[in-house]
């Protein structure tokens, strides 16, 4: 039975793995790369790079769904950038009122997707939903973060390459584990911004190419019934805003 199932299990974690790369700049994987949003230039990841948010150690944010609270432990400490821009879109109140705009539990669990700042906006099809990125009202460009994932016992984390990539054979110190808080990207490494997902079960194919910034601590039964269109009531950091650093 195992040797019947895992050509199918590798060919859905492939697929899947796919999907959620698209998820986060087009419309859906059907649609030609043409009609996907450009990937950021090198330029603009230059400039969105310069005084990124950080998080100097832990922050709990707690969100809103449904009347129900679901409570995020994030993780400074080995995912300091990640982090820290969650933790400040959150603080600015970014995420209030966005929508999660995918959500797949069939064939199996995978994941609750949302933080599309056009998601607000009820005059953006829903098609449209999942190109969005946050755009600085300083800077009137948007801001991108870098892709931050840190090898397990390593002294820093990488970035801009995927484990692949950096031919690194260690598992990752935040794993995809049921209830991670990671950001959605497109192909594009370092093309994550607003949007973000939680994982409805453990998913060690997505290991070593996203970035988990955190877990969601209480509340799991709230994600797990979230339904596609469903809203963030609310967004707050509860505890360890101090621990934000923004200049």
């Amino acid at each position: 039975m195992a040797l019947y199932l895992r050509p199918f299990t590798l060919a859905l974690a492939a697929l899947l793995t796919l999907w959620l790369g698209a998820c986060a700049n087009s419309a859906n994987l059907e649609a030609p790369p043409s009609d996907a949003a450009p990937a950021p230039g090198v330029s603009e990841l230059a400039a969105s790079s310069a005084n990124l948010p950080v998080l100097e150690g832990t922050a709990t944010v707690e969100m809103v769904v449904n009347g129900s609270p679901i409570v995020m432990e994030l993780d400074g400490t080995n995912a300091p950038i990640t982090a820290g821009n969650f933790v400040d879109l959150v603080n600015r109140g970014v995420y209030d009122g966005l929508v999660f705009h995918r959500v797949v539990r069939d064939p199996q669990p995978f994941v609750a997707q949302g933080g599309d700042p056009q998601s607000n906006d009820p005059s953006v099809p829903a098609q449209q939903l999942g190109t969005g990125s946050f755009i600085d009202p300083d800077t009137q460009a948007p801001r991108y973060v870098p892709l931050e994932i840190k090898p397990a016992g390593a002294a820093e984390p990488i970035y801009s390459e995927t484990f692949e990539q950096a031919r690194i054979s260690a598992a990752p110190e935040l794993p995809h584990t049921r209830g991670a808080v990671a950001m959605a990207r497109s192909q594009a490494v370092d093309s994550a911004s607003a949007q973000f997902y939680i994982t409805l079960a453990e998913l060690p194919f997505l290991d070593g190419s996203y970035a988990v910034f955190g877990y969601v601590t209480s509340g799991m039964e709230t994600v797990d019934a979230i339904q596609q269109g469903d809203r963030i009531e609310s967004a707050r950091v509860i505890e360890g805003l101090e621990n934000l650093r923004t200049e």
